[in-house]
């Protein structure tokens, strides 16, 4: 018999160099701690608009594993993985992208299944297995080598516990210094498909509608050479605009990531203003190189999900498909960020002018859902109505809820902004732990901080919004721009138009990080007089602010200690300086004395213990 085995052998050697090698999975970005690393996984080959929805009828997950430490981080369908530069709303790349927190061996493993409905399926071995399903690896993570205000430096912004944002690697406080308009900053025309919706209803005096989508042309120069772009030139005007804000020492930025029925009608992540089942990939790999370099600038993302006016729009204000999917999409694509607050909702809640919204059912339920599905510590607020007994109507349900982290305060009268947040720190307070409060929308809504050209010192809003907020111990400041005065809160676009505020702002929240705020608390029963502000530890420090230098303020003391008092000019900044009295000793009701300079200006009282 004639022997056939070597020609057997020879056709699967053929066989074998020709057969197509499986894809393997990339690892892109830099291996160090902190740094965003992205696992691309060749999956399965779809689109944005097919059948099988690759959004909800697929899901990705990966953990993550150093030791007994794990991660299980979401992932998400990414078209051709390049989407941000070629518009592809198709292809076959699906991402995860993974923050480590230490360095070190990284071991991960890959969760990949399809079934309806399994992306918001909390059963583990729910569906089909793909082909990635099971993958297996390692990643070696350095330390970082980054500098200067890049977050990477510090790590992660967390809630501390005690009413302060804190950086995770290196404990240091982080006091929010932001700007809370434009909301609708996201929508800007480099963005794809990102216009004006047809309903767009502006109200009067407000901006032009023919002019609503965002250009920040005045922010052309502020964009550097070494800076991100997309396809060709477009993005430089708001990386232009986020450089700007960085050197003024902002560092953080209030915007809705979905205004569909509210106010701009203009920002959304799906495909289509009408779609809720489905998102563009492009735009939001667009929004990612923006987010990136808002991390490299030191500059905190404040994700806004809705608006009062559109609460209910997903589900009916339930937590249910649509909202899961909406929350796991963007949490799957930008949840790895190290600044983050998610914001559940602006104005959240019904009130006489905006009657249809969540309950407080609703409320918690979709912050339990942030909570859940998030693996990076997410940090949940709600922004509230500008009144009183909406305020407590919905916030008194939350104070013994676990998975609320702070009040986003809106506060229609200036005046009583240091009374409010004081009261909701204090109220919030237990075992030693609170809310973090900030003040995030300076009333009433048709002014807020007026252009410099209308207001050039911001005397009024430094004393009653800026120092207020801070020695009622507040976790930082964001700045709402007025409808009634040019570059509002639907229409800027140039950042400068409040320069002199910036200054004045980035000011007083580096003052403040200096000292031990957080065995600190408001105060103003310690002082006489009913225009100053008093933060303090008692028997070791005091600071108080005293809004006229003319005023005479004495200072309570329940000790004996000898204290040593130092003046900064909470108007112009520069180094502490000596007033009119060195010393002061209690116990009893001790004068501080004249600030060292002329009678009019404003300046704050350090009283420390020698």
């Amino acid at each position: 018999m004639k022997n056939t085995w070597p020609c057997f052998f020879i056709i699967c050697v053929i066989l074998s160099c020709t057969q197509k090698q499986k894809p393997e999975i990339a690892i892109q970005g830099e291996l160090k701690q902190w740094h965003k690393i992205t696992l691309v996984i060749p999956g399965v080959e779809t689109s944005e608009q097919a059948p099988e929805n690759p959004f909800l009828h697929y899901r990705l997950e990966v953990s993550f594993s150093q030791g007994d430490h794990t991660i299980k981080v979401p992932g998400f369908y990414a078209a051709d993985g390049n989407a941000a530069e070629s518009s592809a709303n198709s292809g076959s790349a699906w991402q995860v992208h993974f923050r480590p927190d230490q360095p070190g061996e990284w071991r991960y493993n890959v969760s990949f299944r399809k079934e309806k409905d399994i992306a918001i399926s909390d059963d583990e071995n729910a569906g089909e297995p793909t082909e990635f399903d099971g993958n297996e690896g390692s990643i070696q993570i350095m330390e970082s080598d980054k500098a200067g205000r890049d977050f990477r430096v510090g790590g992660k912004i967390i809630n501390g516990g005690k009413g302060y944002f804190h950086y995770q690697e290196t404990g240091e406080l982080f006091i929010k210094n932001g700007a809370d308009s434009p909301e609708n900053f996201l929508a800007y025309a480099d963005f794809d498909q990102t216009l004006r919706h047809a309903n767009q209803v502006f109200r009067e005096g407000e901006a032009n509608p023919d002019n609503a989508v965002h250009h920040y042309a005045p922010h052309l120069t502020d964009w550097n050479n070494d800076d991100p772009t997309w396809q060709g030139d477009k993005g430089k005007e708001i990386i232009g605009a986020i450089n700007y804000l960085a050197e003024q020492g902002i560092n953080s930025m209030y915007m809705l990531t979905l205004n569909i029925m509210g106010d701009g009608k203009d920002v959304w992540p799906y495909i289509d203003h009408n779609e809720r089942y489905r998102f563009d990939c492009s735009k939001l790999d667009q929004w990612e190189i923006v987010f990136d370099h808002m991390e490299s600038k030191g500059v905190m993302m404040h994700l806004v999900m809705q608006e009062t006016e559109n609460e209910t729009l997903l589900d009916m204000g339930y937590t249910e498909v649509q909202r899961k999917l909406y929350l796991r999409e963007l949490t799957a694509r930008f949840g790895h960020h190290l600044a983050v607050i998610w914001n559940m909702g602006e104005e959240n809640g019904p009130t006489d002018w905006s009657p249809i919204g969540q309950t407080d059912d609703q409320r918690k339920a979709m912050a339990n859902y942030m909570k859940q599905i998030n693996p990076y510590q997410p940090i949940v607020f709600l922004h509230t109505h500008s009144n009183d007994q909406d305020q407590e109507k919905y916030l008194d349900p939350l104070l013994d809820f676990a998975n609320l982290d702070g009040a986003s305060m809106q506060i229609a009268v200036p005046e009583r902004i240091n009374e409010r947040i004081n009261y909701w720190k204090e109220k919030s307070t237990r075992n030693d732990s609170s809310w973090i409060v900030n003040l995030d929308e300076l009333g009433p809504h048709w002014k807020g901080i007026l252009p410099d050209e209308f207001d050039v010192h911001h005397d009024t809003v430094r004393s009653h919004a800026l120092w207020g907020t801070l020695l009622a111990g507040g976790g930082g400041v964001e700045w709402y721009f007025g409808y009634r005065f040019p570059h509002t809160d639907l229409d800027c676009e140039d950042f400068r138009s409040r320069e002199n505020w910036w200054e004045q702002s980035t000011m007083a929240t580096n003052f403040m990080r200096q000292f031990q705020l957080e065995s600190m608390k408001g105060a103003n029963d310690l002082i006489d007089s009913g225009n100053a502000y008093c933060m303090a530890q008692p028997g070791l420090l005091y600071l108080v602010y005293i809004p006229d230098a003319s005023q005479q303020t004495s200072l309570k003391l329940d000790t004996e200690k000898e204290f040593i008092l130092r003046w900064f000019n909470a108007k112009e900044g520069g180094s502490l300086q000596e007033g009119s009295i060195k010393t002061i000793q209690g116990p009893g009701i001790v004068s501080l004395g004249q600030p060292p300079a002329a009678i009019g200006k404003d300046w704050v009282v350090v009283v420390e213990a020698i």
